[in-house]
């Protein structure tokens, strides 16, 4: 899916397809609502019958509508356009290693309902599990709207043509049919991803997510593993076979931690979640405690315990020496992190800088900004930007 540049066009000759044309207005009314239909015309560079025609189209399809009146310096006062969103509904699910989140949203990211369960490790009993509990928060908000499919990110490779989850080890799933499974228990389109992936979608698509004017930038997500969604000139780096953004897996040396893939020394193996608190234990001497998370270790740190600040920055260390390699070979205008160990941004923020800044090659490399997404539940903001983003993206032409 590609995103529609709104900051330099001008509407389309009448031998545009019409699609696009369509696009484009429903584009920049996403971006600069609340918008007038004048204000749309001067962005457009055309004349008010073009843009009103285009926008009659629109309000017929229910994607925009017209809200509050404004100022006037004589005659009709202007009415203001917005996108539609309240009433579109997805169901969105986030699979971690140990627990699976489902909400139900809008095509705004406004959470209407949340819940969270273990997650079942063998496909079939996952499916059913989703499946009932989908259905359940559908039925049980009805009346908000119509739920128009099923998002899901996965901790793991993904075929985005087929929905096969190719590979989590954290898992141990290989070569699970998961949206054929999904789409026939729940009736729903069903879309499947990699969860960093989706989260670069939610930035594209999503209100309030991201810079609208962004167009080249990485999404790096630090959870349960680690990996990353690159979006370069809008468009989404998908790769020959559609795996593209394993970036967990590139080595930051060649005998280190074993990593979940099976390999030593991967990034993932010294910044995911579970190597922050399983270094934490070995600093303190002590067996890993099961049920302690990062939150909890950032809470600690946050009340001054010297080993969870310590844990905490090196982990900012390994994170910024990874993302040195992305900027050095991708070159974004910016990156974004996403994950539980934002919580601690403030304690690691000038780590993260520093390790950047002794590989990047550049100055201009070492000064890409790093923004930690504070957004809650940025994962399932990510999966129900896979059911929203269709709705905005350009058409195929030819």
């Amino acid at each position: 899916m590609r995103k529609i540049d709104t900051r330099d066009v001008r509407l389309a000759t009448r031998t545009t397809p019409r699609d696009l044309n369509r696009q484009i207005v429903l584009n920049l009314i996403r971006e600069h609502q609340p918008i007038s239909r004048a204000e749309l015309a001067r962005r457009l560079g055309t004349g008010r019958g073009a843009v009103t025609t285009l926008v009659a189209e629109l309000l017929a399809d229910d994607l925009v509508y017209d809200g509050a009146t404004g100022p006037t310096t004589g005659g009709r006062r202007p009415t203001y356009l917005y996108l539609r969103t309240e009433h579109r509904l997805a169901a969105a699910v986030d699979v971690r290693s140990s627990r699976t989140y489902v909400m139900l949203g809008d095509f705004g990211g406004r959470p209407l309902a949340f819940e969270a369960a273990p997650t079942e490790r063998d496909p079939e009993r996952f499916a059913d599990a989703v499946a009932a509990r989908v259905g359940a928060l559908v039925a049980a908000h009805a009346d908000a709207g119509r739920c128009e499919g099923l998002g899901v990110v996965v901790p793991g490779m993904v075929d985005r043509r087929s929905g096969r989850v190719l590979r989590a080890p954290q898992l141990g799933w290989r070569d699970v049919a998961l949206h054929e499974a999904l789409a026939r228990r729940t009736h729903l389109p069903v879309w499947v991803e990699n969860a960093p992936i989706a989260c670069a979608l939610a930035h594209m698509w999503l209100p309030g997510a991201g810079d609208p004017a962004d167009r080249s930038f990485v999404y790096v997500s630090v959870s349960d593993g680690v990996g990353a969604g690159v979006v370069t000139d809008g468009q989404l780096l998908r790769g020959q076979t559609q795996t593209a953004g394993e970036f967990g897996h590139l080595p930051l040396t060649l005998d280190g931690p074993r990593c979940s893939c099976g390999a030593l020394g991967c990034w993932e193996a010294y910044t995911s979640n579970p190597a922050t608190l399983a270094r934490y234990a070995a600093r303190r001497a002590a067996p890993p405690d099961p049920g302690l998370t990062v939150d909890e270790l950032v809470r600690r740190a946050e009340r001054g315990e010297d080993d969870a600040v310590a844990t905490l920055r090196e982990t900012g260390r390994y994170l910024g020496l990874g993302l040195s390699g992305i900027v050095n070979a991708v070159n974004p205008g910016r990156i974004y992190v996403g994950g539980e160990i934002t919580a601690a941004w403030p304690l690691i923020d000038d780590a993260v800088h520093l390790a950047l800044g002794s590989r990047a090659l550049t100055p201009e490399a070492a000064a890409t900004p790093v923004l930690p997404d504070r957004a809650a539940h940025p994962r399932l903001r990510g999966a129900l930007a896979l059911v929203a983003a269709p709705t905005y993206a350009a058409p195929r032409l030819g």
